[in-house]
């Protein structure tokens, strides 16, 4: 069976039980994600957990709601802009550090520089960087395998170890 034309929603299956707990628990893990986001350094945990937290409630929208409406719903634009503003973020602030006259991420600049604590450099990392790449990156991964999927590839087809287009694939059996 070919993917042309076909449109395979049988990897997604309606459970009210389901979507009745993610409309419940998806507030609150993303609230607790951005808490973790935004108390950074502070407090343990920080950005990387809070991103990598607001990252699997997507997922676990994309579970209870079906991967391609979350997918429609969040445009790869979006996620792309989710790491590529984390890394530009994390690469101003390394190099204002130096156009300021310091090392790479030397937050002392601008203590010296603008009289504000080298915390805030600390923090712009933290929260505008490392949450953003972590969050994004964990979204990007769980679209991209599961993009990969394709009821061909789970079950053995009709034209046995190869595919009707020529190219070689790995059967997958049940007792594997």
């Amino acid at each position: 069976m070919s993917s042309e034309g076909h449109n395979y929603d049988d990897t997604y299956t309606e459970s009210q039980v389901i979507l009745t707990a993610v409309k419940i628990i998806a507030p609150f893990t993303l609230t607790y994600g951005l808490f973790m986001t935004f108390h950074g350094a502070d407090t343990p945990g920080g950005s990387f957990q809070g991103g990598a937290i607001i990252g699997v409630t997507v997922l676990m929208l994309a579970f209870a709601f079906g991967i391609e409406p979350t997918r429609q719903w969040l445009k790869n634009s979006v996620v792309v802009g989710l790491v590529t503003g984390g890394v530009a973020i994390f690469i101003a602030t390394g190099f204002a550090t130096m156009a300021l006259g310091y090392n790479f991420l030397e937050y002392r600049a601008f203590e010296d520089a603008f009289g504000i604590a080298h915390y805030w450099g600390m923090e712009a990392i933290e929260v505008g960087g490392v949450a953003l790449i972590v969050a994004g990156v964990v979204i990007t991964l769980f679209f991209a395998m599961a993009a990969g999927f394709t009821p061909d590839r789970r079950t053995r087809g009709a034209e046995g170890p190869g595919r009707a287009d020529g190219g070689l694939e790995s059967e997958v059996g049940d007792d594997d």
